[in-house]
C-alpha cells in the first residue's frame, strides 16, 4: 500500500490498540533502555512503550498521518517521529541498541535488503526483532495480508537470521478475537564477528 493509502486508513480510525503487541513487549520488557529505532512504526504504539521505559527512540514511518495520532499520546515528546520511507531511511552504522520491525510487509527482495541493512546499523550486541504476518496465514490462519508474496517466513528470513545470534527463528500463534493467527518471529543479537556483504 501507499503512503496515500495508510494515510487514509489512519484518518477513519485508530488502527492498532494502544498497547504493544504481547510478544513485543515480552521480549523487550527486560532489555535495558539504550537506543532504539521502531520501522514502520505506523501509530507508534511500540516507540511509546519504549519511550516509556527509557528507551531513545525514532519513529520512522511513511504515514504523517499515522505518526501525528502518535504525537497525540501521552509521552509522545519522548520519542522523535520522522516521516520516511523506511525504504529510504538509514541510521548510521553500530548507532542503536535495538531495531524493531512489527508488522512491515514488503515484497521480498526489498525486505531481506532493509533488514540486512539494519543489521549494520546495531552495535555489537544490538538486538533485531521482527515480528510479521506468516505466509502460512493466509490459508491457516485468520486477519493480516493475503499476499503471500509479501509475507513472513522461517525461510525467508534465514538470510537475515544467517547474519545474527539467533534466539529465536520461529512460526508463532497469536490468538485474537477472530480466531488464531500465524507470525514469523526472528529475535536475535548482532554479534562482534558479524559482516554484513555489501550488495
Amino acid at each position: 500500500m501507499r503512503a496515500e493509502d495508510w494515510n487514509a486508513r489512519y484518518a477513519e480510525q485508530q488502527q492498532w490498540s494502544a498497547g504493544p503487541n504481547a510478544l513485543v513487549a515480552e521480549l523487550l520488557e527486560g532489555l535495558p533502555p539504550g537506543r532504539a529505532v521502531d520501522l514502520a512504526a505506523g501509530e507508534g504504539r511500540h516507540a511509546l512503550w519504549l519511550a516509556d521505559r527509557g528507551w531513545q527512540v525514532t519513529a520512522v514511518d511513511f504515514s504523517a498521518t499515522g505518526l501525528a495520532r502518535g504525537q497525540e499520546r501521552p509521552g509522545a515528546e519522548r520519542v522523535t517521529w520522522v516521516t520516511a520511507d523506511v525504504l529510504d531511511w538509514s541510521a548510521p552504522a553500530s548507532s542503536l541498541d535495538l531495531v524493531l520491525v512489527a508488522y512491515l510487509h514488503l515484497p521480498e527482495p526489498d525486505t531481506t535488503a532493509l533488514f540486512r541493512r539494519a543489521v549494520t546499523w546495531l552495535r555489537p550486541g544490538g538486538r533485531l526483532l521482527v515480528l510479521g504476518h506468516d505466509v502460512d496465514n493466509v490459508t491457516a490462519g485468520v486477519g493480516g495480508p493475503q499476499d503471500p508474496t509479501i509475507l513472513h517466513s522461517v525461510t525467508r528470513l534465514a538470510p537475515v537470521a544467517a547474519l545474527l545470534d539467533v534466539d529465536r527463528l520461529e512460526q508463532v500463534r497469536r490468538e485474537t478475537p477472530a480466531g488464531t493467527a500465524l507470525d514469523t518471529l526472528l529475535w536475535g543479537r548482532r554479534s562482534d564477528r558479524t559482516v554484513v556483504p555489501r550488495r
